[in-house]
């Protein structure tokens, strides 16, 4: 088995971890061993690539939406900022 030290770690998590474990009847590296492993075997969540997280978003939402777009305006003129 192998050993880990974190080190500063601020007084209230410190205080939480401790009530913790009290509250558990387990000793403070017995509840941060608990806390370690329920936090670790979770499955982790897919994290595709944008496009594919977008398109599950509007397939979620029933499958696309059309959008009204406004009429084009005439050009503006650049700015004058290179002149002098």
């Amino acid at each position: 088995m192998a050993s880990l030290t974190i080190r500063q770690i601020d007084d209230d998590l410190k205080t939480q971890l401790r009530l913790r474990a009290a509250a558990n009847n387990n000793s403070m590296e017995e509840e941060a061993r608990r806390i370690l492993r329920s936090a670790l075997t979770k499955p982790v969540p897919e994290h595709g690539d944008f496009v594919t997280r977008i398109r599950r978003m509007v397939d979620a939402a029933g499958g696309g939406f059309d959008l009204e777009l406004p009429p084009r305006g005439p050009e503006r003129p650049l700015p004058d900022v290179f002149e002098k």
